[in-house]
């Protein structure tokens, strides 16, 4: 499970990223991006 949060959170990150340079929807991509930050989060917490 900790692994798929990772997997989910790298793909948010570069959807962020693509998105932020190239696409330019400020509140989809800072919605990515939070919910990359959150699965990380979970990830740390979890395996703590």
């Amino acid at each position: 499970m900790r692994g798929l949060l990772y997997i989910i959170a790298v793909i948010l990150v570069i959807g962020w990223a693509f998105g932020f340079f190239y696409v330019h929807v400020s509140s989809v991509i800072h919605i990515l991006l939070i919910i990359a930050i959150i699965a990380v989060l979970l990830g740390i917490i979890r395996r703590a």
